[in-house]
């Protein structure tokens, strides 16, 4: 956020200026040294524990505070400006003062990709800097990953080990050097090593090797992307059959080789964080990098070494390389990313014929960010590095709270006054590695903000491990549907704190009725929330039967014949799915006794995907939905293909079409989507009043077409759609509604003792 230029006395020539946001570890005191020199003003400038402080005296006060906010270095964000006129002290000259220490209420700037300056540094035979795999400065380079605690000081960060030398000790004490208090800085006679040289790293890549390298969040699984046996293999090593790899290409040129990204894909990739991102894919790759999908995520060349590899394979800097990279997290069996050399060597053995490391510790692990353009501009699938911790701001102070998550996608989020700290992707934590990280990142997040929570929020499900956590944390536990939580988390990061109407598309979530007792199985759900922590449950989708539980999210032919069982057409299933011999036992057992019913849309994608021919089994969560998402060219409404009945929207006239019609798939994905927009889009405007804000969470919001189609419907409409933009739709953004819903209930409960 940009705060307002103030309005300045003219004859006040001493200024006062307290700074908040990412104004440490950014190059924000050598900044404002330097614009002191260029107006000729005296003063000083600080860090304390809540941010910076700036004293500015002199006939250009006013210019210093316009220029400070409109040029700011790369990576600094001001969040708030207050100013004050104070007393002359007839100062001339302008000085950076040491830091003071006290409770944090300050942060760290997330990791940022290498610069353009250092990267002429890394490739210029003069400089001392040439073709280290370890530059930085203040503009770029590791900072969340390497820090232990605030202030964000070298010794707090895992450099402390590294011994400064003459050369990089003077430049970090030189306000006028880019690496003025960079802490992660070294150079080849004083800082980190790489255990393979980079020629030896690219020998072994183009000659069919699977390769672990250390990066700056953790270890990626590296190999050549246009050898498809290799592919394949590490496909077998990872016991990862089917979801897609990411790939890393040396820079923006190398990009179009290899997919068609729209200028704001571009954008997106040239950002600080170089996330991954999905574009078009050309199909120039073998198969086995993405299957059955039609986009590719692309990520660019984002550390120092990543770039000497591209540059040992032959690529000029700029110019366009074939060379291209799988790049993914090395987490074997679902585990978490590994970030340690022990670890590595231990793990990754049987995956990797090379295992490349360095002896800078990773303090936090860190995944790549995954992020998309859904309605022109970016979305988040996967927030980690490049990101965290950069707060989502509340609006407003508030109670301290812990919010735990859910069980899949798990983050956590801790608040500290109007500023909501989401942690990065955990994952799954069924995984007992996995939930220990989760334990590491609550710690970690505690740690470095040093607050205490009022509360821990967690979801209404008793077996959830993340439930479990804050059941064992000994404060008080705040518990809140899953779907209320998509809802507030949208509505949070665009600011909206009272009452919302919003739409939680998923695959599951459990309900809760009117008494507040949980039960059921939700996911699609329109839903009001009070603004005061409560809810409303308006409307939801027509109830499909949910054979065998959590196996019909693994097994679409389970929902294929639950279609057959809302249409009462059980009879003739086994028929329909003659190739698949368990469709008859189910049918059977459907018929026999009900199955538990759920509302959810990610089981009604599943039931297509079954009709449309998908109904092996998935290999990950939401593949048949994604492989139905990637056939769809346009998608187009089958006429008269839902109901509407009180509330209630029912897809089975599009069921029994497909059923009877037998449409090819991507016919039938057309189909799916294009009904699915309408449908809902009829069925959310028929509640609140034209000109509303609806919220739109949940994991099925991924897909770019339905949340696409579904936001310009509404708002064609006369309703205002928001989208998440800030956190991931899905399980990755539910800490942060479960936080702003407690929020809401302990500032509720503090009044009314008032």
């Amino acid at each position: 956020m940009k705060a307002a230029a103030p309005e300045v006395k003219e004859d006040v020539t001493r200024l006062r200026l307290r700074l908040s946001g990412a104004v440490q570890g950014v190059g924000f005191r050598p900044f404002a040294f330097g614009l002191a020199a260029r107006f000729a003003l005296g003063g000083f400038v600080r860090n304390d524990a809540q941010g910076v402080i700036v004293e500015v005296e002199g006939d250009r006060a006013q210019d210093f505070v316009a220029a400070l906010q409109s040029e700011l270095p790369p990576l600094a964000r001001l969040d708030g400006v207050e100013i004050s006129e104070i007393a002359s002290r007839g100062e001339r000259a302008f000085v950076i003062e040491k830091s003071r220490q006290g409770v944090a209420r300050t942060r760290i700037p997330a990791d940022a990709a290498t610069c353009e300056q250092c990267l002429d540094d890394l490739f210029d035979p003069q400089n001392r800097f040439f073709l280290y795999p370890f530059v930085n400065c203040t503009h770029c380079g590791p900072r969340y990953t390497l820090t232990r605690r605030l202030p964000y000081d070298r010794a707090q960060t895992s450099m402390a080990r590294f011994a400064m030398c003459a050369d990089c000790a003077r430049d970090y004490a030189d306000p006028l050097n880019r690496r003025f208090h960079a802490e992660p800085i070294a150079c080849p006679a004083c800082g980190p090593r790489l255990s393979h040289r980079p020629d030896d790293i690219v020998a072994a890549l183009r000659d069919g090797k699977i390769v672990a390298l250390k990066g700056i969040g953790g270890f990626h699984l590296l190999c050549d992307a246009r050898n498809a046996e290799t592919v394949a293999r590490l496909r077998v090593r990872k016991s990862r059959e089917a979801k897609p790899f990411a790939v890393m290409v040396a820079n923006e040129a190398s990009v179009s080789l290899f997919a068609q990204p729209s200028p704001e894909e571009r954008a997106l990739l040239r950002g600080p964080a170089h996330s991954i991102v999905l574009m078009e894919s050309r199909q120039s790759l073998p198969d086995a990098v993405a299957p059955d999908m039609a986009r590719l995520g692309v990520m660019l060349a984002y550390a120092p070494v990543h770039h000497l590899l591209f540059h040992a394979a032959g690529g000029a800097r700029d110019a366009a390389n074939e060379f291209v990279l799988v790049a993914t997290s090395a987490n074997p069996g679902g585990a978490p990313l590994i970030t340690s050399n022990e670890e590595a060597r231990q793990k990754l053995a049987t995956i990797a014929d090379l295992i490349v490391t360095h002896d800078r510790d990773i303090v936090v692990r860190a995944d790549d960010s995954v992020t998309q353009i859904v309605d022109g501009a970016p979305a988040f699938l996967r927030r980690a590095r490049g990101f965290v911790p950069e707060p989502i701001d509340l609006g407003a102070d508030g109670p301290c709270v812990l919010a735990c998550g859910g069980h899949l996608k798990a983050t956590l989020t801790l608040t500290r006054g109007r500023e909501a700290f989401v942690c990065q992707h955990v994952g799954d934590l069924s995984d007992a590695e996995t939930f220990r990280f989760y334990r590491e990142s609550a710690e970690h997040l505690l740690r470095l903000l040093d607050v205490t929570p009022q509360a821990y929020a967690c979801d209404l499900h008793p077996d959830y491990l993340s439930t479990r956590f804050a059941e064992e944390s000994g404060a008080p536990v705040l518990r809140f549907q899953h779907h209320a939580a998509h809802v507030a988390a949208v509505g949070a990061e665009h600011g909206v704190s009272g009452p919302l109407f919003g739409a939680a598309l998923d695959g599951h979530g459990l309900g809760q009725d009117e008494f507040g007792a949980p039960g059921g199985n939700w996911g699609g759900e329109v839903l009001r929330l009070d603004g005061r922590g409560g809810f409303s449950r308006k409307a939801c989708l027509s109830p499909l039967a949910l054979p065998g539980g959590d196996r019909a999210a693994r097994e679409p032919l389970r929902m294929g014949v639950a279609a057959f069982a809302a249409l009462g057409r059980l009879d003739e299933a086994p028929g329909f799915f003659a190739s698949h011999p368990e469709a008859a036992g189910l049918a059977k057992i459907l018929a026999a006794r009900p199955a538990p019913a759920t509302t959810s849309l990610g089981r009604l994608f599943d039931a297509a995907s079954a009709l449309l021919g998908f109904a092996r089994s998935q290999d990950f969560e939401g593949q048949a939905a994604m492989r139905l998402e990637a056939l769809v060219r346009m998608p187009r409404p089958l006429e008269n293909g839902f109901w509407l009945r009180g509330g209630v929207v029912d897809f089975s006239p599009l069921l029994a079409h497909f059923i009877d019609q037998k449409p090819d798939p991507r016919e039938g994905a057309e189909l799916l989507h294009g009904t699915l927009i309408a449908g809902l889009g009829a069925w959310l405007s028929a509640l609140p009043r034209p000109g509303e804000t609806i919220a739109l969470g949940g994991g099925c919001m991924m897909n770019k077409v339905l949340a696409e189609g579904l936001a310009g419907l509404l708002r064609a409409k006369g309703f205002v759609p928001l989208l998440a933009r800030k956190i991931p739709p899905n399980d990755g953004g539910l800490s942060l509604g479960q936080a702003v819903l407690a929020r809401a209930v302990l500032a509720r409960a503090m009044l009314k003792r008032e």
